[in-house]
């Protein structure tokens, strides 16, 4: 970890050194220790980003909700000319991610309704169904698998590209554009906009072909927003489309792998579950709070100065809310240490692995149904399962706004 003199470069004053983000993480299943001393006596930490520019990463919990919460905290700003980034390349405009209200509560308005909770509850059994089908290969094929392969990549893909009407034969091209979308250090710029380019213009002919042929899915329902409603436009009709499939399966993917993780790392915890499957609801609650998706959530940009954490951080300031860091305060979570998973911890269910406030994740119940189906359909159909490799063979991606394994060998 390097670290400069904070008045170097005019720098503000922090009282603390300029060190470099993301952290770095020892292991597959550990979280940059880091955190744990940023919370105890920084915890707004001054850090040169990815890009290059500076900018704050807050670590406490409460705080991180206010950065969440707080429209002092834009997302809009960050696609001004002038402001600081987080990559070399610029983010998308017009998304959810780069909008505050009211232009943010007119976009997400248009995609809840298809992620309420009767909605979602409504998809289980085809959720299910999936799940049943990629078991039955994985059990035909016999251990060890990469489960990675055979059941937390394609799963999400499937939900995904139904949900929104995308063909699923196009899931390996897609996926390497999204990666591109996410990606922190892993492409160049020059990478990232050439993939970014090529999928908004996939999804162009994409919607292009739902306008000659209408279809009951989430893309034909927004193309019908755009030429009925007149409630988005064309761009933000694309961008939309872009955003929910690099979000509605990027995250889900890498969360299945660590949850299932975690859990064969506590083989007397996957024991209970599986002699008490009504418990499995709660302990996915504990999962997503040990395992963050990223060490922080998108970008912000202060609109004014803001004393956060005993900090004052200057307007204009590039900021990090660390839910990574935020799920393992003490303060939040009592008795917790060394990222420790206890599946019937009373006060997981307050996590910030979704988010908070205006932008928590659009599609969280989604997650929690795919990740409760996958986990309970592990456990009932190879009560055998385990790691077909010691834990410290495995990796993470790298370079990347979220992280996944890059593989999981299981047998049973």
């Amino acid at each position: 970890m390097e670290t400069t003199d904070t008045t170097q470069g005019g720098a503000p004053e922090t009282g603390s050194p300029l060190m470099d983000y993301p952290f770095h993480r020892p292991s597959a299943v550990e979280v940059p220790p880091v955190y744990e001393e940023l919370r105890a006596t920084c915890p707004v930490a001054h850090v040169r980003l990815p890009s290059g520019d500076e900018g704050y990463v807050v670590t406490r919990y409460d705080d991180v909700r206010t950065v969440l919460a707080d429209a002092r905290f834009s997302r809009a700003a960050t696609i001004a000319p002038d402001a600081p980034q987080l990559t070399a390349t610029p983010p998308v405009p017009g998304s959810l991610f780069t909008t505050d209200a009211p232009e943010h509560t007119r976009l997400r308005r248009l995609v809840s309704r298809t992620f309420t909770a009767r909605r979602v509850q409504d998809m289980r059994p085809r959720i299910q169904e999936l799940t049943d089908g990629l078991l039955d290969e994985m059990e035909k094929a016999g251990g060890p698998v990469d489960l990675n392969t055979a059941l937390a990549f394609p799963l999400p893909v499937m939900v995904i590209c139904e949900l929104l009407g995308v063909p699923f034969e196009d899931r390996d091209r897609f996926r390497e554009w999204s990666d591109a979308f996410v990606s922190l250090t892993a492409h160049s710029p020059e990478e990232t906009t050439a993939q970014r380019q090529q999928m908004l213009g996939y999804l162009a002919e994409l919607v292009k072909r739902k306008r000659e042929e209408p279809t009951d899915d989430l893309i034909g329902a927004l193309v019908a927003a755009h030429d009925e409603e007149g409630s988005l436009n064309e761009y933000e009709l694309i961008v939309m489309a872009a955003t929910i499939l690099v979000a509605g399966h990027e995250t889900t993917v890498s969360m299945i792998g660590k949850c299932v993780l975690t859990l064969l790392r506590h083989p007397e915890h996957l024991a209970a579950l599986r002699e008490h499957p009504e418990m499995l609801d709660h302990a996915v609650e504990e999962l997503l709070r040990v395992n963050p998706i990223g060490d922080g959530g998108p970008l912000r940009i202060t609109l004014e100065d803001v004393e956060i954490g005993g900090t004052v951080i200057p307007q204009g300031s590039a900021v990090l809310a660390a839910v990574c860091s935020a799920n393992q305060d003490p303060e939040r979570f009592p008795g917790v240490r060394d990222n420790e998973f206890d599946p019937t911890r009373a006060e997981a269910v307050h996590h910030v692995a979704f988010g908070h406030g205006p932008h928590f994740c659009v599609g969280a119940s989604l997650a929690r149904a795919e990740l409760q189906i996958v986990i309970s359909s592990l456990l009932q159909r190879f009560p055998g399962l385990r790691l077909a490799e010691d834990v410290e063979s495995l990796e993470l991606t790298t370079g990347m706004m979220v992280h996944g394994l890059t593989r999981l060998p299981v047998t049973w």
